[in-house]
């Protein structure tokens, strides 16, 4: 009974319940439609940091990271591969690296760089490269004079496929190494910046280059779904030596993405509590207008013998029916508008100079997690029901005389 005179209440009057309605639809859809950009951006922002070398987890020898030197280079690596064969879990991946800093220069400029040592086969499945060679081509594995440059670095030494580049860093024996390379490849990444930063040779190059003989810097390792990359790297400190090597993850190697990542979490709450406010400005007024032009239905309801918490119940039973509308709607409202973003994302690019600076990607996808979906809705139904209990005690205090007494 009470919902069917609670539906019937709230058609009374259809342009003020269009009014709540759209509000509700709004507030749910902006919450669910923004919330899932942001949650994009972050994802964007976790999922581009582990794709450009980062990995799950790296291994390497210790004081590396602190001083990336050829001096601190894994001189036995065949020490960690053992352990990782036995460690690691089923569709794991990994790939031995030379990363030393270096300087890049041609006839006309030069610049510090990164240079990449990589295995072309095994690193292709682990990292952003493998997939980010639009023109030229990929390295292959026989190349020693092959480097592959990026897009931006192409640009900025005016330079173009099929010419030399020169690359000069410290040896093993503490002396200056020196190489001709010819660009055989360019690659676009999510960031000019690491377009610019970094340049790509084969690891035998890079070791024969450096009198490195088999060693490396790091070995990097791309779980399955980036899933227990805590259990696996505990497992991989117990099994190696402490005192020779080094295991972090990519919450170790990125600590600015977790330290955005936990400020999402409470960024998000406040963002839903902001638009819900907005949004409840507008229900309760426009309750509070439905409550006085009923007073002398509920003064007569309350004479015939009504309970002030029937009324209390009919009214939250009214604004009820209205959230559930409200937020179907505007559920159905946000998922259509993610999917329409889904397939081509917001471009950044002519932005990429900000949007770098803050660890942006160029392309933003919306990403929804079920758990914002559930923090959206749960807001909304349930302060919407709270804020509405003013109105509805309003109603409720109501005396028969007083009310019918009302004009």
């Amino acid at each position: 009974m009470h919902f069917q005179l609670a539906w019937r209440n709230i058609w009374r009057n259809p342009r003020r319940t269009a009014v709540i309605m759209v509000a509700v639809v709004m507030g749910v859809w902006s919450m669910i439609f923004l919330g899932s950009l942001m949650r994009g951006m972050m994802v964007g922002m976790v999922e581009n940091g582990i794709a450009t070398l980062t990995g799950d987890i790296q291994i390497h020898h210790k004081g590396y990271r602190n001083d990336p030197g050829v001096e601190n280079s894994i001189t036995s690596p065949e020490e960690i591969k053992k352990a990782i064969e036995k460690i690691l879990p089923p569709g794991s991946r990994w790939a031995s690296r030379v990363r030393v800093n270096a300087i890049a220069s041609n006839a006309r400029h030069s610049a510090a760089v990164t240079l990449v040592g990589i295995d072309p086969g095994r690193e292709s499945r682990i990292s952003f490269i493998g997939k980010a060679v639009k023109q030229g081509q990929y390295l292959t594995p026989g190349d020693r004079h092959g480097i592959l440059v990026g897009k931006s670095f192409l640009d900025k030494f005016e330079t173009k496929i099929g010419n030399k580049l020169v690359l000069m860093s410290q040896g093993s024996d503490l002396e200056i190494a020196s190489r001709a390379f010819r660009i055989v490849g360019v690659f676009h990444a999510e960031m000019q910046s690491t377009e610019k930063q970094f340049v790509f040779i084969n690891r035998s190059a890079a070791q024969q280059m450096l009198k490195l003989n088999r060693a490396i810097s790091e070995i990097s390792i791309l779980l399955p779904e980036h899933e227990n990359n805590e259990k696996v790297s505990t497992a991989l400190r117990s099994s190696l030596p402490g005192n020779k090597y080094e295991v972090q993850t990519w919450q170790d190697l990125l600590p600015i993405v977790v330290v955005y990542l936990k400020m999402y979490d409470g960024f998000i709450f406040i963002w839903y509590l902001v638009v819900f406010i907005a949004m409840g400005f507008g229900i309760v007024n426009t309750t509070l207008m439905a409550i006085f032009e009923r007073v002398r239905e509920f003064g007569l309801l309350k004479a015939l013998g009504m309970k002030p918490w029937w009324v209390i119940r009919s009214v939250l039973t009214e604004v009820l029916i209205l959230l559930i509308i409200g937020m179907t709607a505007g559920n159905i409202l946000g998922f259509m508008s993610i999917f329409g973003l889904s397939h081509k994302g917001i471009d950044l690019s002519a932005f990429a100079a900000g949007t770098e600076f803050a660890g942006i990607t160029r392309v933003i996808y919306p990403a929804f997690y079920l758990k914002d979906i559930l923090m959206a809705n749960v807001t909304v139904l349930l302060l919407g029901l709270l804020v509405c209990l003013y109105p509805a005690v309003k109603a409720a205090r109501f005396t028969p005389v007083e009310a019918l007494a009302h004009n």
